[in-house]
């Protein structure tokens, strides 16, 4: 009688702490729920570290300085970006031909080593926006009267420029009324320009800052004009390749690299390896 008694007082006590606490299923979902929904209004996870692959023979963009140690242009942006993002950075250097099949693999997040997003490449990985482009620039002696450069102010100039690349076909394009000369190579276009043999050298912004900042010119020239970055013959410009998919990480790399241009520490990265912008 006495065990009775005891029995309906527990069940009692069982019955009015369901009622009020709920069942222990409602209270999982319950917590589930709240869980749920402050996970709503947090911030999408971040990544614990991002691993970079790059080569290391292309300076200034990447290459092992006196001490051996990987640095460049494209080894710092990665670093600064992982800073940006509040996150481990990991950039190791491995041949270039081995560089996106490893990314395609899911041995490394992304690669930081110039790729341009062509359509092979993009066959098997994806790009972020570009963080730099290479576009064509003109170079003129110091104290020529080319102050402009356009079809009409260089109609019958006499303009070098290497045979066979994009930079003569656009030339031939769009600057039909000047005397295109093309060479055999870069350094014979210049050659031309220094000795007189022609007006104006058009090429590769990028191989010409540092001809122009050389020894090599002699100091003789300078950019006229501005740069020449037509899709069509130049590109679209260098990004960041990240695996096929990983949209969270492309739009990271993406937020990050515009914080880095308008806090200006893009600039400060860009100076550092390159005499004057060409771009």
């Amino acid at each position: 009688m006495i065990l009775l008694q005891i029995w309906r007082r527990l069940y009692i006590l069982l019955f009015v702490g369901l009622v009020v606490c709920g069942s222990p299923a409602m209270l999982i979902a319950q917590g589930s729920g709240a869980d749920a929904e402050a996970g709503d209004d947090r911030a999408p996870p971040r990544r614990v570290a991002i691993r970079f692959l790059t080569e290391s023979d292309f300076p200034p963009f990447n290459y092992l300085d006196e001490d051996n140690v990987l640095t460049g242009f494209n080894v710092d942006i990665a670093r600064a970006l992982c800073l940006e993002l509040n996150t481990a950075c990991d950039v190791q250097a491995r041949p270039w031909a081995e560089l996106l099949p490893a990314l395609a693999r899911g041995q490394t997040d992304a690669v930081i080593a110039s790729h341009t997003p062509r359509p092979n490449a993009l066959k098997a990985v994806d790009f972020t926006d570009a963080y730099y482009f290479t576009p064509a620039r003109f170079a003129a002696k110091r104290g020529s009267p080319i102050a402009d450069v356009t079809p009409s102010t260089l109609e019958g100039k006499r303009i070098a420029v290497a045979k066979g690349t994009a930079h003569e076909a656009y030339l031939r394009a769009f600057f039909r009324d000047s005397a295109v000369r093309a060479f055999e190579t870069e350094e014979l276009a210049r050659d031309a320009l220094v000795s007189g043999e022609a007006d104006i050298l058009f090429g590769d912004g990028i191989s010409l800052v540092f001809w122009l900042n050389g020894t090599a010119s002699k100091a003789c020239c300078e950019f006229k004009g501005g740069a020449f970055a037509e899709p069509r013959y130049f590109g679209d410009g260098v990004g960041i390749a990240v695996k096929r998919g990983d949209a969270q990480l492309k739009t990271m790399i993406n937020d990050a690299l515009r914080r880095l241009r308008e806090g200006g520490r893009y600039e400060e990265l860009l100076l550092r390896y390159f005499p004057q912008r060409f771009f």
